[in-house]
């Protein structure tokens, strides 16, 4: 069988649910294939970055998006990967005064983030029940987006199906090539993912989801022609080896995975499911247009605008005061990183 190679990076690499963003360009904002939206919901305002502004935030199967009402420009992406926790709290909202917010406390880059949502639209729990019900089905779908090693995916030789998971193709006789004697085991090929499991034990075992194949290619190794299947550097940049027995199957066994792959790099699916049953017909929660404001944009020393969403903690004593010059008081030392005249351009 001559060598095969399909090409990299044939499934566009998803950044959606794994990445945080601040004020992209509409562009970045724009549902990839596989991205639905599941609800939208007016009238929400940004509490922590943007008090007093009213928005609107829609809620994918991949992340939260919220747009300023006033300027789409001024905008969020908040994967579900980096989401830790999502709860409900008191807060002093500009426009609703004190009362019940979302706070969704993330971590990107090694950075923690708070975000914090208020609808501005009175006994409407919409922005709480579908954000907390979509970020649970994320939470328990990874097996659809995440590479799984020793995982219990197998019993009794069958796969644990996912829901929506169909199986094409189950294949014996095939060595996984990880050890220097190889170890037998059974390919499961299915419409989202490819598993492997060993025949003596199947918790020796590998998930690998389609949306996480960098390549897949059939090359010469020191056990004979072998079928190669090269994972994203996000899920660890696997490098997995797979020998048949016949031989013969090889080609079967590449040309399914491979067709399999190419159907979802065309139809992504990425396992969350959440239907909203009802939006309530409220006036004040009607759709309005976003509409630019009419201003000039005048460059300057503008904060950053991650730093208006780091976390302020839950802190039991207060920083030592110290003397400040310019205005002739003593006040807080400000955190790390922040100055008198950034906190003035936050007001």
């Amino acid at each position: 069988m001559p060598a095969k190679q399909e090409p990299e990076h044939l499934f566009e690499e998803v950044w959606q649910d794994r990445e945080i963003k601040f004020d992209q360009p509409a562009t970045s904002l724009r549902l990839r294939k596989g991205e639905f939206q599941i609800d939208s919901i007016n009238s929400v305002e940004d509490t922590k970055g943007n008090n007093g502004e009213r928005g609107i935030l829609i809620v994918t199967n991949l992340r939260l998006i919220w747009t300023s009402a006033k300027a789409a420009r001024t905008n969020l992406s908040i994967g579900f990967s980096c989401i830790s926790s999502v709860n409900i709290r008191q807060v002093n909202s500009k426009l609703r005064g004190n009362s019940q917010a979302l706070f969704v406390m993330t971590r990107f880059n090694s950075t923690r983030f708070e975000f914090i949502f208020t609808s501005l639209v009175k006994n409407s729990p919409r922005l709480f029940t579908t954000v907390l019900a979509v970020f649970k089905s994320y939470e328990t779908t990874k097996l659809y987006r995440d590479l799984k090693l020793r995982g219990a995916i197998i019993r009794e030789k069958e796969l644990v199906m996912l829901p929506n998971e169909q199986v094409y193709e189950k294949i014996g006789g095939i060595w996984n090539l990880s050890s220097d004697q190889g170890n037998l085991g059974t390919f499961i090929i299915t419409n989202v993912r490819t598993v492997w499991f060993a025949v003596l034990a199947e918790n020796f075992n590998v998930s690998i989801p389609y949306m996480q194949m960098k390549s897949i290619n059939v090359r010469n190794s020191k056990f004979g022609q072998a079928l190669v299947i090269e994972t994203t550097a996000c899920s660890g940049g696997y490098i997995l080896g797979f020998r048949a027995d016949p031989v013969e199957h090889l080609e079967e066994v590449y040309t399914q995975i491979s067709n399999l792959w190419k159907v979802f790099s065309a139809t992504p699916i990425f396992g969350v499911e959440y239907t909203v049953d009802e939006r309530p017909e409220d006036g004040k929660d009607a759709f309005m247009p976003r509409t630019e404001d009419d201003v000039q944009i005048v460059d300057g020393d503008d904060i950053e605008p991650c730093l208006l969403y780091q976390p302020d903690g839950e802190k039991e004593i207060d920083r030592e005061p110290v003397f400040n010059a310019e205005l002739g008081l003593a006040m807080e030392r400000l955190k790390e990183g922040t100055t008198l005249q950034s906190l003035w351009a936050v007001v």
